[in-house]
């Protein structure tokens, strides 16, 4: 039974909104970094681009979404 809560609460916490921020937070500075790796070995950076679009259940306002990337 426990297994049963723990899986739930986790599903609906990866369902919040939050979650969402975090997972593109993480992401981006995962790709700073490696931006960062890729230009100190010599190579050209990539230009900037649309990395990926969230879907989510409800209809959100992506400005409400912090990122320093750039479309």
């Amino acid at each position: 039974m426990a297994k049963v809560d723990f899986e739930k609460a986790f599903g609906d916490f990866l369902d919040r909104r939050e979650y969402d921020q975090a997972e593109n937070a993480l992401f981006a500075m995962v790709r700073i970094a490696f931006v960062a790796g890729w230009k100190a070995a010599g190579g050209n950076p990539p230009k900037p681009q649309k990395i990926l679009e969230l879907k989510h259940k409800e209809v959100i306002d992506i400005s409400g979404i912090e990122t320093d990337l750039k479309e």
